[in-house]
């Protein structure tokens, strides 16, 4: 029997991808892979250990999981992989990494159709 709720998040990972995305270049060492991702954020608090409570902000890249391929294999997202989106005439860069203990990516539907990736703005390029 079908699942609607499977066909439902690949549905929408499609419309996603399709009207609310742009393209970006997805850095892994030497390989690289353009994927479109639609972009986001998430607040994470953290404890710095002494008792107080920071709130981080993490720049997010929602990518269709069976996009991101480095060398013709698909992958997951690691920290210290880097994010290039080109704005105009400048390169952002960006860092896959999450603050505290938090994972670097997460799945944003229960049928692990759609990655959202955090990550760290850590450079501007001028193109």
């Amino acid at each position: 029997m079908t699942n609607l709720l499977d066909q439902g998040a690949a549905w929408l990972a499609d419309q996603l991808k399709t009207y609310a995305s742009t393209e970006v270049v997805y850095q892994r060492g030497a390989n690289q892979v353009a994927v479109q991702a639609t972009i986001g954020k998430t607040e994470f608090e953290v404890d710095d250990g002494a008792g107080i409570i920071q709130r981080v902000q993490s720049r997010d890249y929602l990518i269709q999981a069976a996009d991101l391929q480095l060398a013709g294999l698909v992958t997951l997202p690691r920290a210290g992989d880097r994010i290039r989106e080109s704005v105009g005439e400048k390169t952002f860069v960006y860092e896959v990494l999450a603050p505290g203990n938090e994972p670097p990516y997460r799945y944003s539907d229960p049928f692990r159709k759609l990655l959202r990736i955090h990550t760290k703005h850590v450079g501007t390029e001028n193109t």
